[in-house]
């Protein structure tokens, strides 16, 4: 089976997720997607955690304790958020496999790296193999992040990360575990009670905020 992992290098949620992707069945194949998150924040209208000034200061804190719980390290870049295009761009002209993922990632949230600095993705490039850093700049390689980003917002993902088995999305460091129970027994998703939910009426909305 072959399963697609979206993800945004800005997210340190993504960061600890990619850990738990060895958890996955050996007879699962994983896809690496790389995304644009704050693309599908627009596009869903949403606001994204450090947006909001007490969930920013929870978010870090709690990612930070999760790795420390996990026996990841982990060290945060010297801002956050930032501007993930030159590194999302990188993964993809190393291939988008699970090398190029990794090296960045760990560049990014376990050594603290800033990967707006340049001469940071050059030195990730080299150990990527990419000697023509043109090829981060190449309409190919910001056409595949565009399409990867539209390509999600199509299949309903609106975070980061997401992993897609079939037409089911698992969002969420959190939503592993049920991604997990779903390969083992995908019917078991299947009882009444799921099938309520994907037509649960609203019951009420909030009023729109007027200024």
């Amino acid at each position: 089976m072959r399963v697609s992992w979206v993800f945004d290098v800005i997210s340190p949620f993504a960061y600890l997720g990619r850990t738990q992707l060895s958890r996955l069945p050996a007879s699962v194949t994983v896809e690496y997607v790389p995304v644009l998150f704050a693309g599908l924040l627009s596009h869903f209208g949403q606001l994204g955690p450090a947006e909001v000034g007490p969930k920013r200061r929870f978010t870090y804190r709690f990612t930070l304790w999760r790795a420390r719980q996990l026996g990841i390290p982990m060290r945060w870049p010297p801002a956050h958020p930032f501007n993930p295009l030159a590194a999302l761009r990188l993964i993809i002209a190393a291939g988008s496999d699970a090398r190029a993922v990794e090296v960045v990632f760990n560049a990014i949230f376990a050594e603290g790296r800033n990967v707006e600095n340049p001469e940071v993705i050059e030195a990730l490039a080299r150990d990527l193999g990419i000697g023509d850093l043109s090829d981060l700049g190449s309409v190919v390689t910001k056409k595949r992040l565009r399409d990867n980003t539209d390509w999600a917002i199509g299949r309903g993902i609106f975070g980061v990360p997401t992993l897609m088995v079939g037409d089911e999305a698992f969002w969420g460091f959190d939503g592993f575990d049920m991604a997990l129970d779903y390969l083992r027994e995908p019917t078991s998703f299947a009882d009444d009670e799921m099938k309520r939910l994907e037509h649960l009426p609203v019951g009420a909305a909030r009023a729109e905020r007027r200024p």
